[in-house]
């Protein structure tokens, strides 16, 4: 499977247009190009949940690292996929468009959308089924002018999605998109205001996706962790997000109390929707309940820890006998190697007087046999 990321300063005989804040308004844009995209996507149903493949999450951090890592610039880009039904987004590609922005004033800001229109023409070459659905910000939150840049992007799509991605991921805790969709608002004053509203975002992949983050993995992936270490792992982070929740929650609340934000009624509902659903724990059958669940979970826990205990006991004495063994059977090695080096220094000994007896014997015929004669007596024995 191969994988390809598009780098910012892809094209670089194409003419990048200039300009500042609302500048682009000048720019000539070949807008019968996008009446096709905008006829069949006037039907976009209401959006409710945007699904981010891995491949967009890896290219999203790739462009970061390659042009703002360290620094207080963020990256802008185009989302690239398709309308699913039930009001989803799917996003499976992604491109990166030049955007600057004066990190003093907000107001002044930059986006090359020539740039932009011809990139997308380049991708629908490649796979004409995906369309341009948004836009993806490296945030990591929104800011002031995130409402000037979408309403840029509505000239090419009735109803874009802003994904801001925290590429740094520093709590480390729930998914690092967060998705909203621009909607329009009357305020008390009877003025219609453009926000922002938040929907949810899940990250989803193909059998092909998956294998190929599979192989990503491998490296960062502790291969001694067992099953029970992960999924204990997964619970802390779960618990860490719902605290995390729970404060953000409190905050809003603290704010509000304050005066410092007007109250939402579909937030207080919600709110109240969740309070209704916690159980009461106060009961004396809940109570109950919970007595029993918790001593057999203890009880269970008691056993395991005693057979446990005794596995590892027994496990113990097997290896203090295989010690015991091995040492007695190094010792007899030794004895018999002792004994075998024993015997033939005895042999060789015996062989040596053996062979100093038979010398002696030799020379006893001879002792008493005169000089001259003996001189005589080997001449004879050694002529026979």
């Amino acid at each position: 499977y191969f994988f390809f990321f598009q780098a910012e300063d892809g094209i670089r005989d194409q003419p990048r247009s200039r300009g500042l804040g609302d500048v682009y308004k000048r720019q000539v844009s070949t807008q019968s190009t996008w009446d096709f995209i905008w006829d069949k996507q006037m039907a976009t149903p209401k959006i409710s949940e945007v699904i981010v493949h891995p491949i967009v999450l890896l290219s999203i951090v790739d462009h970061y690292n390659r042009m703002a890592k360290g620094g207080a610039k963020r990256v802008v880009g185009v989302l690239l996929g398709e309308h699913l039904p039930g009001g989803k987004v799917d996003v499976s590609n992604v491109y990166a468009v030049p955007f600057e922005e004066n990190p003093v004033d907000n107001k002044i800001w930059f986006i090359d959308h020539i740039y932009h229109e011809t990139m997308f023409q380049m991708f629908k070459k490649v796979n004409i089924k995906e369309k341009m659905v948004g836009w993806y910000s490296s945030g990591p939150k929104l800011k002031m002018n995130d409402i000037e840049i979408n309403e840029v992007f509505k000239k090419y799509m009735p109803d874009p999605v802003l994904v801001v991605v925290d590429v740094e991921m520093i709590s480390q805790v729930g998914l690092p998109t967060e998705a909203y969709v621009q909607i329009d608002e009357v305020n008390e004053t009877g003025e219609f205001i453009k926000k922002f509203k938040h929907i949810s975002s899940s990250v989803g992949v193909h059998e092909m996706e998956a294998v190929g983050v599979e192989h990503l993995l491998r490296d960062i992936k502790d291969v001694t962790e067992g099953s029970l270490v992960k999924k204990i792992s997964t619970k802390v982070l779960s618990l860490k997000a719902l605290i995390d929740k729970l404060t953000e929650i409190e905050g809003y609340l603290q704010l509000v109390l304050a005066k410092s934000y007007p109250m939402n009624n579909q937030i207080i509902y919600n709110l109240q929707e969740i309070l209704n659903l916690l159980p009461n724990l106060a009961g004396e059958k809940t109570v109950r309940s919970f007595s029993v669940k918790t001593n057999e979970m203890v009880q269970t826990i008691y056993i395991a820890s005693i057979i446990r205990t005794v596995m590892t006991l027994h496990k113990l004495i097997n290896n203090k006998m295989d010690n015991k063994a091995f040492v007695i059977e190094k010792e007899k090695r030794e004895q018999e190697k002792a004994q075998a080096i024993a015997k033939s220094k005895e042999k060789k000994e015996a062989k040596d007087e053996a062979k100093e007896n038979k010398e002696d014997k030799k020379d006893e015929p001879m002792k008493d046999i005169p000089k001259k004669e003996q001189h005589t007596f080997n001449h004879y024995l050694h002529l026979i």
